[in-house]
């Protein structure tokens, strides 16, 4: 081989590792990706049934039931639209009806039920999660102001 060629196939050998190396880490992203809604906008998205999201949105008022052990269903809603949910584990403590929550997890086959597996909720009375204001703000709710939005 001559120096042109050497140096050609190094090149070619860096480029090729480059690549390699940037569809494995496209492929490890697309597989942890978990796209955020409203209920508002689950009615509009082709959500499939094991598909993981993040649902966000207000608990509603009278909607959060206790079941046995650690099992809790209640609704989360932006005021426009509303999905029943699904959770078993302990809620954070500062979980409250009226509050913001963001669950993730998916929908079932066949179920219309939200199951989450991970509940997140605000940590003092003015949070809210900038995704969840923005979406809420889109769908017309007025926020009182005092949120501090993060």
């Amino acid at each position: 081989m001559t120096r042109k060629q050497k140096r050609l196939a190094i090149i070619s050998g860096g480029v090729g590792f480059i690549v390699i190396a940037v569809l494995l880490i496209m492929f490890a992203f697309s597989q942890s990706v978990s796209y955020f809604y409203v209920p508002g906008d689950l009615q509009k998205a082709d959500v499939k049934p094991g598909t993981r999201i993040r649902l966000g949105g207000l608990v509603k008022t009278g909607s959060w039931v206790r079941g046995e052990g650690t099992t809790s269903t209640f609704e989360v809603t932006d005021t426009i639209s509303t999905v029943k949910v699904t959770y078993t584990g302990i809620l954070p403590d500062l979980f409250r009806e009226g509050q913001g929550v963001v669950a993730e997890g998916s929908f079932v086959s066949g179920n219309p039920v939200f199951v989450a597996d991970t509940v997140l909720a605000k940590h003092d009375e003015t949070y809210m999660p900038k995704d969840v204001a923005d979406r809420l703000k889109a769908q017309g709710v007025q926020l009182s102001g005092k949120e501090k939005i993060q």
